[in-house]
């Protein structure tokens, strides 16, 4: 049966968020809410930072009163927040919807905003890129597994809403259990817990979604999966500086992030973009890793630089942060890449695997000397 939107109305007019029994659409809080062709429903809550705590179990009931309505086959609710608003109006005009707020940098003295730590994770890394078609999917996927190889406990979340490649690098497909309606197990490949919206979804569907929509999915996916005890889990974020990456920013204790970049200057450009978005917002940069660096010829051992060679490095340098490696453009990472078989995993003493275990030894050094934890940032728009 088709669900429409006045019908979610009507389930979470049950649903009050204070003492006076202000009922959820007609506080002002609820944004617009999306049902998409599956029956899928999304919406967010409007909340200011010191809220959260607050407004987690009205998330919960509103995420609950949807999910028992007949025909419902998953819901993303999240709670969200833009300029600072301690009371909104408490009226009963239509929901407003909320748009997510354009960056600007942290103003000095602000207050953090106390965003909820995920349980058992000691440390949450944004694996990111300027611009899409770098390798930063298949470079998370083998970093994954080169920390994995040093003996920490590793999970990674796909949050590329729109073109999800984690499945395909391990080679997993079906659809994660979920636990008591309310959390869902990560999938596993070679030890690693992993997480993607790719689960979700048929494989050849369209994500056509706004900010809203992303934001919810990318929040449950962090904190409504039983992640278990992690010393880090590695977020492969979508190219760009947009909904994702804000969200990530802002709602998540991240400990830092990695940038991955080819290095022609093409691409630099835009890597260069997404170290100048994480320090606005106050994300320290854990290192920048150079992929396709080097291409060695497989009949005559000529190495070529198709790229160009060692622009990530030196734009690291100019950048003041860390340089992590360089990846060389290889058939065979390519190769094991599309058959679902982490170079890492499939062949760890090869050349390629110690790469990426030299890049994961220096990222855990990095790591290691950053808060655990690192509570997220209240972003003030002037």
């Amino acid at each position: 049966m088709a669900i429409t939107r006045d019908d979610v109305l009507k389930a979470l007019a049950s649903v009050t968020v204070d003492a006076a029994g202000t009922t959820l659409p007609g506080s002002g809080r609820l944004s617009q809410v999306v049902v998409d062709p599956n029956n899928r429903v999304m919406f967010s809550i409007l909340v200011d930072p010191s809220e959260a705590e607050r407004f987690e179990p009205v998330r919960r009931q509103a995420e609950g009163r949807v999910l028992q309505m007949p025909g419902v086959s998953g819901v993303f609710a999240s709670l969200t927040s833009e300029r600072s608003q301690s009371h909104p109006a408490q009226s009963s005009a239509a929901p407003r919807p909320v748009t997510p707020p354009p960056v600007a940098p942290p103003r000095p003295g602000a207050p953090p905003n106390q965003g909820p730590q995920i349980a058992g994770v000691r440390h949450i890394v944004a694996v990111a890129s300027g611009k899409g078609g770098v390798g930063k999917s298949t470079t998370a996927c083998n970093l994954a597994l080169a920390l994995q190889a040093q003996g920490l406990k590793v999970g990674l979340l796909d949050a590329d809403i729109y073109g999800p490649s984690v499945p395909k690098l391990f080679g997993l497909s079906g659809k994660p259990t979920v636990v008591d309606n309310k959390a869902m197990e990560p999938m596993v490949g070679y030890g690693l817990k992993v997480m993607s919206i790719g689960f979700l979804i048929e494989p050849e569907t369209a994500m056509i979604w706004r900010g809203p929509m992303v934001q919810s999915a990318i929040t449950q996916m962090l904190r409504d999966v039983l992640w278990g005890e992690l010393d880090v889990l590695l977020v492969d974020m979508p190219p760009g500086t947009g909904d994702a990456q804000l969200t990530m920013a802002q709602a998540t204790p991240l400990s830092g992030a990695v940038i991955v970049s080819t290095p022609q200057d093409l691409a630099l450009i835009d890597a260069r973009r997404g170290v100048t978005m994480f320090k606005k917002v106050a994300v320290p940069i854990l290192g920048v890793i150079e992929n396709m660096a080097t291409f060695v010829c497989p009949n005559c051992g000529h190495a070529s630089h198709i790229f160009g060679h060692g622009g990530a490095r030196i734009e690291a340098q100019r950048l003041g942060v860390p340089f992590l490696g360089e990846v060389p453009l290889d058939m065979t990472i390519r190769e094991t890449s599309d058959s679902g078989r982490p170079v890492v995993a499939t062949d760890p003493d090869g050349p390629h695997a110690k790469v990426y275990r030299e890049i994961a030894a220096q990222l855990w050094a990095n790591l290691s000397g950053a808060p655990a934890g690192r509570t997220a940032p209240k972003i003030v728009f002037e």
